[in-house]
């Protein structure tokens, strides 16, 4: 299991599985967020088995499966929501960790510079310059 922070409290990581739940625990994440569609996975390492591993750990477990199409307005403020609705460090995962920073950085644009959130995630090993038009139109949108 490789956890890539991005900020204090969020951290990103490629696919998780129940072996790696009680890693996740001691090191101090109170809630897991779930972005990988169960599609994608074998049962063993889709949302309820991974869910019902975090929860008997004791931390806080959501679903939202994102793929290009379903990274909209909404599930970016959704994802943002649920990480900031805990008390503590939250780790989100999804193949390799890139769609849970991109949903991360969309979400970011009405409080930080597209330099500071690109410079964020490019620390945390994820490129995502080419995303810089796209959040450069979306602070626009904001000031």
């Amino acid at each position: 299991m490789e956890i890539r922070p991005i900020t204090p409290r969020y951290a990103v990581s490629p696919q998780i599985t129940v072996e790696d739940v009680p890693a996740i625990a001691q090191a101090g994440f109170v809630k897991v967020i779930c972005n990988r569609p169960n599609a994608e996975v074998p049962s063993d390492m889709q949302s309820d088995a991974i869910g019902k591993a975090v929860r008997a750990a004791g931390l806080e477990y959501e679903v939202l499966e994102l793929t290009h199409q379903t990274m909209t307005p909404e599930n970016v403020a959704r994802q943002r929501d649920m990480a900031e609705a805990c008390g503590g460090p939250v780790l989100a995962y999804c193949a390799s960790g890139t769609r849970c920073s991109v949903v991360w950085a969309l979400g970011q644009c009405d409080r930080m510079s597209t330099d500071d959130i690109l410079n964020a995630t490019t620390r945390a090993g994820y490129q995502l310059e080419n995303l810089r038009p796209a959040l450069d139109h979306m602070r626009k949108a904001v000031d």
